[in-house]
C-alpha cells in the first residue's frame, strides 16, 4: 500500500468511515505463516498488518518480514513494523508502531519521511495520548481493554476513552488487548477507528479467514 492510500484512511474526522481491522502478527512468523497472512487478507478488507516479533536480530526479522510485506503490498494492506524505527527504515515499511519505551514520534518522522504513518501507544492515559498528536503521531493506541494473553497486561483502560478521544480529537484512535468478535461491538460503539487483534484471529478454532470474515461483518 502506498503512503498516500494509508494515509487516506486517517482523514478527517467529518469524513471517518467505518471501523477498520489492524491485524497484529504473532511472534512466530515463519513456516507456513505467509499462507495464512494471505488467507486472512484475502477474506475480508483488512486496513494495516502489523509485524511484531522478538528475540531475533534486525538481519533476522528483515527476512522474515520480506515475504510478509510482498503479500501486504499486493493486497493494498499497509505494512507496520512495531517498535524498531530502524527496521521500518530498512524494510521501507509504510510506517511504524512505537510504544512509551520505543523512541520518539519526531525522531521517526525524521527517519522514515513525512509518508509514513506513525503510531504510538499510550495506554489508558489521555495524556499520553495527546504528547503522542503534539509529536506529530497519525494516531494513538488505546489499551488493553480485555485480558490477553499477547503481552503483560498494566493498563486497563475504559471505553469511555475512545468516546472522549474521538469527539475531541481528529487523530484516529485505535483499540486494543483481548478484542474478539464477541466482545468487540462495544468499542465501536465507542468510538474506535480501528480494531487492533491478534489472538483472535491467529488462535482462532475457525481458522484466520473465519475470523477476520467475523470481525469486518461488525463494521458495516
Amino acid at each position: 500500500m502506498s503512503n498516500e492510500s494509508f494515509a487516506e484512511l486517517f482523514a478527517e474526522r467529518e469524513e471517518r468511515g467505518p471501523c477498520q481491522l489492524y491485524l497484529i502478527s504473532p511472534l512466530e512468523v515463519g513456516g507456513a505463516f505467509p499462507d495464512r497472512l494471505a488467507r486472512a487478507l484475502d477474506a475480508a478488507q483488512v486496513a494495516a498488518f502489523q509485524f511484531r516479533v522478538k528475540g531475533v536480530d534486525q538481519h533476522q526479522a528483515a527476512a522474515l518480514a520480506e515475504p510478509l510485506q510482498r503479500i501486504c503490498a499486493e493486497r493494498d494492506v499497509a505494512f507496520i513494523v512495531n517498535d524498531s524505527i530502524a527496521l521500518a527504515k530498512r524494510l521501507g515499511a509504510d510506517g511504524v508502531h512505537l510504544g512509551q519505551e520505543d523512541g520518539d514520534p519526531r525522531e521517526a518522522r525524521r527517519v522514515l519521511g513525512p509518508g509514513a504513518q506513525i503510531g504510538v501507544t499510550a495506554h489508558d492515559s489521555k495524556h499520553l495520548a495527546m504528547e503522542a498528536g503534539e509529536a506529530g503521531a497519525d494516531y494513538v493506541a488505546f489499551g488493553a481493554f480485555y485480558p490477553t494473553t499477547t503481552k503483560e497486561v498494566r493498563h486497563r483502560p475504559d471505553p469511555s476513552i475512545l468516546g472522549w478521544w474521538s469527539t475531541i480529537f481528529e487523530l484516529p484512535c485505535v483499540a486494543i488487548g483481548g478484542i474478539t468478535p464477541d466482545n468487540a461491538r462495544l468499542l465501536i460503539e465507542a468510538g474506535a477507528d480501528f480494531l487492533a487483534v491478534c489472538g483472535a484471529v491467529w488462535n482462532a478454532a475457525e481458522g484466520e479467514a473465519e475470523a477476520v470474515r467475523r470481525f469486518t461483518a461488525l463494521f458495516a
